[in-house]
């Protein structure tokens, strides 16, 4: 057994689970919402590319631009719309709202795919892979590595080096505060959704490029990235990388021990980091 080779590949793996849950920690991040149908919007982005590569004939990579742009703009009209108008202290009308929202895109995915699986077809890529030497690796769980790495210095960057970023910040810490200041709250909200959005596309991209998806496996989804949030700690970015990494190794350990255990080792080691770690391995400062 290639205890190093398992490794490599439970670290690429996480790079995956660590882009389900970037728009997730984003989202909760700055507005404490929790968002019951994000697993669920990253299969409707999953869908969307398909449609574009399967009816314009385009190139997956060239699809997710496409889609990304649309994505924002349903992120965005869905926090200004429906989801600015349940936030508040009690945590249960937007539960109640993104679980609605969940179940009503599981039901419609299905109207209009129906329950088959579906990919999207990536070519030569499928099965291209890079010799190192004592380790080979796929290029496409490579590319779905670097993305996550690009994707989370993306939003570290807007997050920290930006106007929009220092609104994002404010907003989060008091947003009674950020609106005397001339900062619309609500405004503040739609954009980060539709940046998570944007986050969600390349998910999608990625997820539906490595593996078979259809309407019903939104849920599972949302729960690796609810997962890789808490290990990392609420509202940490580079600690979601950090938890998704730490999934991946768990499940690629688990699958190399037994294969029926894959799924198990990834849930027995979030277990295992709450009961040392309750608030995760790198928290954001209490409120």
């Amino acid at each position: 057994m290639n205890w190093l080779d398992i490794l490599v590949q439970g670290v690429l793996l996480g790079g995956l689970y660590a882009l389900f849950a970037a728009g997730l920690s984003l989202v909760f991040g700055i507005m404490r919402l929790v968002n019951l149908a994000h697993g669920d919007l990253i299969i409707f982005a999953a869908f969307a590319i398909l449609l574009a590569v399967s009816t314009l004939g385009l190139n997956p990579f060239l699809a997710a631009l496409l889609a990304a742009p649309l994505m924002f703009a349903l992120g965005w009209a869905l926090q200004r719309f429906v989801l600015n108008r349940v936030l508040g202290k009690d945590i249960l009308p937007p539960l109640l709202v993104t679980f609605g929202l969940s179940v009503a895109l599981q039901n419609g995915l299905l109207e209009a795919f129906s329950a088959d699986t579906r990919r999207i077809p990536a070519g030569p890529l499928e099965s291209a892979s890079l010799d190192l030497g004592i380790v080979t690796v796929g290029w496409m769980p490579l590319l779905t590595f670097l993305s996550a790495v690009l994707v989370i210095l993306a939003l570290n960057r807007i997050f920290y080096a930006t106007a929009l970023g220092r609104a994002f910040r404010a907003t989060s810490d008091d947003p009674v505060t950020a609106s005397l200041m001339g900062i619309d709250p609500k405004g503040i909200f739609a954009i980060a959704t539709g940046l998570a959005m944007v986050v969600v596309t390349v998910a999608a991209l990625y997820l539906g490029m490595r593996a078979n998806f259809d309407p019903s496996i939104g849920p599972a989804r949302l729960i690796y990235a609810f997962e890789a949030v808490i290990i990392g700690g609420l509202g940490s970015l580079w600690g979601t990388l950090a938890g998704g990494i730490i999934i991946g190794v768990a499940q690629s350990l688990g699958a190399a021990i037994n294969p029926e255990w894959q799924i198990l080792a990834g849930h027995i080691a979030f277990l295992v980091v709450l009961l040392i770690r309750p608030r995760g391995l790198f928290p954001r400062a209490v409120d």
